[in-house]
């Protein structure tokens, strides 16, 4: 069964707990993975690019000179794409980069990432996540005493003190344990939980 060490808010391992092998003891599944990310990246295009075709630039409704005898290759507009200020071929237009993965693989995804990271030993498990104050320094030696760098940080509910002091610090990002996404889970180095958290997430997704 897999285990991660449990800190408290100084820093300090003040234990150790079991990780539910349904959450985080399953073989990562690398391919739910990919298309996860993938999704998730689809999803995140604004997909506003727009570029004019040669039907829709200004001009280049006259000929600009007859077709034979002058020497010029033949041409029909100035509008046509090898031109200067011609049209684009196959312009960009606004679209929609979206699309939707079905439930189970998502939950697989998001099981296999978290066991992905239990195995490298990258979960740390904190016994009250809780900040008094909003205070980024705070939030910071925290993160430096449990040698973390490029982390998710998971709180049970919205918790304005962790979210406000943790926004600030480059490479941290903070969310609930209902909405956990892949895509950061896969993108941190270290997986910091709540234990409060943690007990949602394997009730939610086990």
């Amino acid at each position: 069964m897999p285990k991660a060490n449990v800190f408290n808010m100084a820093g300090q391992q003040v234990g150790e707990i079991e990780l539910s092998e349904a959450v985080f003891g399953i073989e990562p599944n690398q391919t739910a993975v990919h298309s996860v990310v993938k999704n998730h990246l689809a999803n995140c295009r604004q997909g506003t690019q727009s570029a004019l075709t040669r039907a829709e630039v200004s001009g280049g409704g006259k000929k600009p000179w007859r077709q034979k005898g002058t020497g010029h290759a033949r041409q029909g507009s100035t509008r046509a794409p090898q031109w200067t200020h011609g049209g684009i071929v196959f312009a960009p237009k606004p679209r929609d980069y979206s699309y939707t993965l079905n439930k189970k693989l998502k939950r697989l995804a998001l099981k296999s990432a978290l066991s992905a990271k239990a195995a490298e030993g990258n979960v740390i498990v904190v016994d009250g996540l809780e900040l008094p104050e909003i205070k980024t320094k705070a939030m910071k030696g925290f993160l430096d005493s449990v040698g973390a760098g490029k982390a998710v940080v998971v709180t049970p509910e919205v918790n304005d003190n962790v979210i406000k002091s943790a926004r600030n610090i480059p490479g941290v990002v903070t969310t609930t344990a209902k909405i956990l996404s892949v895509y950061d889970i896969v993108n941190a180095k270290q997986f910091i939980v709540d234990k409060a958290a943690l007990a949602v997430i394997e009730e939610v997704f086990a």
